[in-house]
């Protein structure tokens, strides 16, 4: 297995624009990207941030405007998708129902002439890899969605392409099995050792299974990073806003060191909060505090207070509501105990205390 840290898929100043003069989209803007070999990477992003029209011109589907797309060092922008040794699992799997699951899998490999010995082999592989052995001989339409996304699965990888695109494959799926077929997805990818760029709006999604994300918005790639990375140290408001909940707080610098900074915030309150990449300039900042890195206290005790104006049980937490008294909204996460937690009810008088390097300024 080559290392991690090996490129697979590098795109360089990508852009993809649609019509003429006046009537031009811009649909990708100068896009540098790099995805390593053998990792599971995630374009995370809104409905119209470009994130399936890069995957469609990974895969062949559509044609840069400009720039170059590097697969192992080379140019596969101009080629055909048949040309390319990549595999794409559809939103809609796109499976042929009047064939056998078994049958399925097959298809890829007989369009490319495979022997039938080996055809039959890799099926017998795949059926494997995706715990489908049983069902080889059902009709896909007979079997369940979480089943039929398996089997898409196996079609895509039953060639051995170098890099699997998959084009929000588990949008359809209800809730506790889209769960399910996120830690399916991230076995099968350890398993073989392929390269997956997974093409999702959901954050959670993005959050559980990536070994690297990047954060699109307006055709551009915000933020490219871990989960922890991008959770923990978003670039700017939009990453911010978009991964999880925050909470975002105007003040202005008083005093900084190398890392963190003084932070004087509308409420009255002072706090210490952490420089992004690069500093902040002086004067008017954003800081963003993370609901979770927040607890709620007796009024006096924390570094602003305000009024609780809700509380909303979500079983293994709760979220409250605050008012501060400079009149912000701020959510304070707290997970649920069966005993020995205070009780805070709505109306009451309460302090938002804070984290340890619960705040950070966000770059400008």
């Amino acid at each position: 297995m080559s290392t991690k840290e090996s490129v697979a898929i590098d795109i360089r100043d990508v852009s993809r624009i649609y019509g003429y003069g006046e009537y031009q989209v811009t649909a990708l803007g100068g896009v540098f990207l790099q995805i390593r070999e053998n990792e599971f990477f995630t374009l995370l992003g809104p409905s119209g941030c470009g994130k399936t029209t890069l995957l469609r011109l990974i895969a062949g589907f559509d044609f840069p405007t400009n720039g170059e797309i590097l697969l192992h060092g080379e140019d596969i922008a101009p080629l055909p998708p048949f040309k390319r040794p990549v595999n794409t699992v559809f939103q809609s799997y796109a499976l042929f129902p009047h064939m056998t699951v078994a049958e399925n899998i097959a298809f890829g490999l007989q369009m490319l002439g495979r022997p039938k010995e080996e055809t039959k082999a890799r099926v017998d592989e795949m059926l494997e890899l995706v715990h489908m052995t049983q069902m080889r001989d059902r009709q896909v339409s007979q079997i369940s969605g979480g089943q039929q996304q398996r089997v898409a699965l196996a079609r895509a990888l039953a060639p051995k392409p170098k890099v699997l695109l998959l084009d929000e494959p588990l949008s359809a799926l209800d809730y506790k099995l889209r769960k399910e077929m996120q830690i399916e997805l991230k076995r099968v990818q350890a398993e073989t050792g392929i390269t997956f760029i997974f093409v999702t709006h959901d954050q959670e999604e993005a959050l559980t299974m990536s070994d690297r994300i990047a954060v699109m918005s307006n055709g551009e790639v915000r933020q490219v990073g871990t989960a922890r990375e991008i959770y923990d140290r978003p670039a700017d408001r939009f990453v911010a806003d978009f991964i999880g909940e925050s909470n975002f707080l105007e003040g202005s610098i008083k005093a900084r060191n190398t890392t963190t900074a003084t932070v004087g915030l509308a409420a009255g309150a002072e706090i210490e909060a952490t420089l992004p990449e690069g500093g902040a300039p002086d004067g008017k900042v954003t800081v963003v505090i993370r609901p979770e890195h927040a607890s709620l206290g007796k009024p006096g005790t924390g570094r602003f207070d305000g009024v609780l104006e809700e509380a909303i049980y979500f079983g293994t937490d709760t979220h409250f509501h605050v008012r501060l008294d400079s009149g912000e909204a701020f959510i304070v996460r707290e997970q649920n105990v069966r005993s020995g937690g205070e009780e805070h009810q709505k109306g009451d008088r309460v302090a938002v205390q804070l984290g340890r390097d619960a705040a950070q300024i966000l770059r400008a």
